[in-house]
């Protein structure tokens, strides 16, 4: 390591928590962030800055005009040219540091992947904007025993905790059990402040530091609104009967809890079905979608159209969206509108 004075890190080595024993540990870790939107493109340039020794960039999607107002590593000529995310930020980050290994992966994350896209991961970064994955990684990394910083963000809240397998409560504590598909809101249909992903972001990669650097995780789960300035922290238990942390049933990697989809022959289609049927509340969730795109209800079905896309949503929650054969683009599609 070179010395203090012409060290890049010499700002956050003179931070006494942190020191050059702890930027050793630093720049001797790897770490995975999966998605690579608000969030994710915010952690991926602070810890390409801080000098974590390796990052793997994860995300199925590709630069779109919309993404710019919060993405903050892409730009109009990345949007433009309909750049794939993670290749987009990995080449920004190249650009930034150049003494780390920056690793792309242009990826879907589902049950038959994402062991081989955490191993060998010291930490794994949460940038992802759908339950259903964040519940597969809770899986992926209790059993491999690897920390994962769960955020999300909305609005102008935002929320994180950190999960250290063995030692802390998981996601499935908190949250049990994939909600009703539109019983939440998402940031397509209530919209979501730049500084808010920012702001969250920015405390998921100081805790990251302090697991990377040894420390203890700080407890409980952060709430943050940026817009009335508002920050708390609630502790929760781990629950003695939790399917995952507790039991090892790890339903959302053996693929038994994760919606499927089916090209449609002929109908340029794909069919999403939800692991299990739930009752959508389809009046609500029109009314919610109007703000986004043209809806329209007969109280049978939902019909919601978004540029060259159209979302046909049954009760039950399943669903035909028309206009690709991408399956990735068809979930892509479905977690951005009508939920997990």
């Amino acid at each position: 390591m070179q010395n203090l004075s012409e060290n890049r890190y010499a700002k956050q080595i003179l931070f006494r928590p942190i020191g050059l024993e702890g930027q050793k540990k630093i720049s001797n870790s790897s770490v995975t962030i999966i998605g690579l939107g608000a969030l994710g493109t915010v952690s991926s340039n602070h810890l390409c800055r801080a000098g974590v020794g390796k990052l793997r960039l994860v995300d199925r999607d590709f630069v779109e005009v919309s993404n710019l107002q919060r993405q903050l590593l892409f730009d109009e000529q990345d949007a433009e040219k309909r750049m794939p995310k993670a290749v987009a930020a990995a080449e920004k980050l190249r650009l930034t540091n150049s003494s780390i290994e920056i690793e792309e992966q242009i990826a879907d994350v589902g049950p038959r992947n994402i062991e081989k896209l955490i191993e060998g991961s010291t930490l794994v970064i949460d940038g992802t904007d759908n339950l259903e994955t964040r519940f597969l990684i809770n899986d992926a990394c209790l059993k491999h025993k690897i920390p994962w910083i769960y955020t999300a963000a909305l609005g102008s809240m935002g929320m994180l905790f950190a999960i250290i397998p063995g030692q802390t409560p998981c996601l499935r504590c908190h949250i049990d059990q994939l909600p009703p598909a539109g019983a939440i809101p998402s940031c397509d249909t209530e919209g979501v402040l730049s500084m808010t992903t920012a702001t969250a972001a920015s405390l998921q990669c100081a805790e990251a530091l302090r697991l990377l650097t040894g420390y203890k995780p700080t407890e409980g789960i952060l709430y943050l609104d940026v817009w009335d300035r508002e920050f708390n922290n609630f502790e929760f238990e781990k629950r003695p009967d939790c399917p995952a942390c507790v039991l090892g049933r790890y339903e959302f990697l053996a693929g038994d809890a994760v919606s499927w989809t089916t090209v449609l022959c002929g109908r340029n289609a794909v069919q999403i079905t939800p692991p299990v049927d739930t009752a959508v509340d389809l009046q609500s969730l029109a009314k919610r979608l109007d703000q986004a795109g043209k809806v329209s209800f007969n109280g049978f079905l939902l019909s919601f159209k978004t540029g060259d896309h159209e979302i046909v949503l049954f009760p039950n929650g399943r669903a035909i969206v028309r206009g690709t054969t991408d399956e990735a683009e068809a979930r892509n599609l479905y977690a951005r509108y009508i939920g997990t």
